[in-house]
Protein backbone atom coordinates (compact mmCIF):
# COMPACT_ATOMS: atom_id res chain seq x y z
CA UNK A 1 0.00 0.00 0.00
CA UNK A 2 1.61 3.31 -1.04
CA UNK A 3 2.09 5.82 1.70
CA UNK A 4 1.80 9.57 1.42
CA UNK A 5 5.08 11.45 1.09
CA UNK A 6 6.43 12.78 4.37
CA UNK A 7 6.28 16.57 4.72
CA UNK A 8 8.74 18.56 6.79
CA UNK A 9 8.85 22.14 8.01
CA UNK A 10 12.28 23.72 8.22
CA UNK A 11 12.31 26.51 10.79
CA UNK A 12 15.31 28.82 10.57
CA UNK A 13 15.77 31.23 13.46
CA UNK A 14 18.75 33.53 13.15
CA UNK A 15 21.34 31.12 11.66
CA UNK A 16 20.10 27.84 13.19
CA UNK A 17 17.66 25.47 11.53
CA UNK A 18 15.39 22.78 12.90
CA UNK A 19 13.45 20.32 10.77
CA UNK A 20 10.05 19.26 12.12
CA UNK A 21 8.03 16.41 10.55
CA UNK A 22 4.52 17.60 9.74
CA UNK A 23 2.75 14.32 9.14
CA UNK A 24 4.69 11.71 11.11
CA UNK A 25 3.61 8.10 11.00
CA UNK A 26 1.41 7.34 13.99
CA UNK A 27 2.37 4.35 16.07
CA UNK A 28 1.84 3.29 19.64
CA UNK A 29 5.53 3.23 20.50
CA UNK A 30 6.57 6.39 18.71
CA UNK A 31 5.10 9.85 18.47
CA UNK A 32 6.86 10.37 15.14
CA UNK A 33 9.06 13.16 16.46
CA UNK A 34 12.00 10.86 17.21
CA UNK A 35 13.45 11.25 13.70
CA UNK A 36 13.77 15.04 13.79
CA UNK A 37 17.20 16.20 12.71
CA UNK A 38 18.74 19.47 13.82
CA UNK A 39 21.25 21.39 11.80
CA UNK A 40 22.77 23.81 14.24
CA UNK A 41 26.03 25.55 13.67
CA UNK A 42 26.91 25.76 17.36
CA UNK A 43 25.93 22.42 18.88
CA UNK A 44 24.52 19.13 17.68
CA UNK A 45 24.07 17.82 21.21
CA UNK A 46 20.88 19.86 21.70
CA UNK A 47 18.93 17.09 19.94
CA UNK A 48 19.58 14.77 22.86
CA UNK A 49 19.07 17.42 25.53
CA UNK A 50 15.70 18.56 24.24
CA UNK A 51 14.21 15.26 23.02
CA UNK A 52 11.75 15.01 25.93
CA UNK A 53 10.59 18.59 25.38
CA UNK A 54 9.95 17.92 21.70
CA UNK A 55 7.96 14.78 22.48
CA UNK A 56 5.71 16.74 24.86
CA UNK A 57 5.16 19.49 22.31
CA UNK A 58 4.50 17.05 19.48
CA UNK A 59 1.56 15.50 21.33
CA UNK A 60 -0.44 18.74 21.19
CA UNK A 61 -0.20 18.98 17.39
CA UNK A 62 -2.35 17.14 14.89
CA UNK A 63 -1.00 15.81 11.62
CA UNK A 64 -0.12 18.98 9.75
CA UNK A 65 0.35 20.00 6.12
CA UNK A 66 2.63 22.47 4.37
CA UNK A 67 -0.03 25.15 4.82
CA UNK A 68 0.67 25.02 8.57
CA UNK A 69 4.41 25.61 8.13
CA UNK A 70 4.67 29.29 8.92
CA UNK A 71 6.48 31.64 11.28
CA UNK A 72 3.81 31.38 13.96
CA UNK A 73 4.05 27.57 13.92
CA UNK A 74 7.81 27.74 14.47
CA UNK A 75 7.51 30.26 17.29
CA UNK A 76 4.64 28.33 18.95
CA UNK A 77 6.74 25.16 18.85
CA UNK A 78 9.06 26.84 21.38
CA UNK A 79 12.28 25.66 19.83
CA UNK A 80 15.44 26.44 21.82
CA UNK A 81 17.03 27.84 18.66
CA UNK A 82 14.18 30.36 18.36
CA UNK A 83 14.38 31.62 21.93
CA UNK A 84 13.97 35.40 21.86
CA UNK A 85 13.24 35.47 18.13
CA UNK A 86 10.62 37.75 16.60
CA UNK A 87 8.56 36.85 13.54
CA UNK A 88 10.93 38.73 11.22
CA UNK A 89 13.84 36.57 12.51
CA UNK A 90 12.11 33.34 11.46
CA UNK A 91 12.16 31.83 7.96
CA UNK A 92 10.23 28.70 7.02
CA UNK A 93 10.46 26.21 4.20
CA UNK A 94 8.21 23.23 3.62
CA UNK A 95 9.43 20.24 1.65
CA UNK A 96 8.53 16.63 1.00
CA UNK A 97 10.71 13.58 0.96
CA UNK A 98 10.06 10.35 -0.92
CA UNK A 99 7.32 11.61 -3.22
CA UNK A 100 6.52 9.45 -6.26
CA UNK A 101 7.16 12.39 -8.58
CA UNK A 102 10.68 12.83 -7.20
CA UNK A 103 11.39 9.12 -7.57
CA UNK A 104 10.13 9.15 -11.18
CA UNK A 105 12.34 12.12 -12.07
CA UNK A 106 15.39 10.44 -10.54
CA UNK A 107 14.76 7.12 -12.34
CA UNK A 108 14.15 8.82 -15.70
CA UNK A 109 17.37 10.80 -15.27
CA UNK A 110 19.34 7.65 -14.37
CA UNK A 111 17.96 5.66 -17.32
CA UNK A 112 18.48 8.52 -19.78
CA UNK A 113 22.04 9.12 -18.59
CA UNK A 114 22.81 5.39 -18.64
CA UNK A 115 21.37 5.08 -22.14
CA UNK A 116 23.42 8.00 -23.44
CA UNK A 117 26.60 6.61 -21.87
CA UNK A 118 25.92 3.16 -23.36
CA UNK A 119 25.31 4.72 -26.79
CA UNK A 120 28.53 6.77 -26.55
CA UNK A 121 30.50 3.64 -25.61
CA UNK A 122 29.01 1.44 -28.34
CA UNK A 123 28.79 4.02 -31.14
CA UNK A 124 32.31 3.46 -32.61
CA UNK A 125 31.76 -0.30 -32.97
CA UNK A 126 28.26 0.16 -34.39
CA UNK A 127 29.52 2.68 -36.98
CA UNK A 128 32.31 0.29 -38.06
CA UNK A 129 29.80 -2.58 -38.42
CA UNK A 130 27.38 -0.41 -40.45
CA UNK A 131 30.17 0.84 -42.72
CA UNK A 132 31.42 -2.72 -43.31
CA UNK A 133 27.87 -3.84 -44.14
CA UNK A 134 27.51 -1.00 -46.66
CA UNK A 135 30.75 -1.95 -48.36
CA UNK A 136 29.66 -5.58 -48.65
CA UNK A 137 26.38 -4.55 -50.25
CA UNK A 138 27.73 -1.96 -52.65
CA UNK A 139 28.03 -2.91 -56.31
CA UNK A 140 31.42 -2.42 -57.83
CA UNK A 141 31.34 -2.77 -61.62
CA UNK A 142 34.04 -4.86 -63.23
CA UNK A 143 36.11 -2.92 -65.69
CA UNK A 144 35.80 -4.01 -69.30
CA UNK A 145 38.97 -4.85 -71.17
CA UNK A 146 40.07 -2.15 -73.58
CA UNK A 147 39.74 -3.16 -77.20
Amino acid sequence: MPTAPTSFCKCTCFSNSTIIPLNPAKSETSSGIDHVRFYERDSLSSEIEHADEYLKRAQKYRSLSCNDCNRKFCLDYELPTCKGAKEEDVYTTCFQRDSRKDEAVVFIFIFATGGLLAWAACKPWIERYVEAARERRSYIPVAEPDS
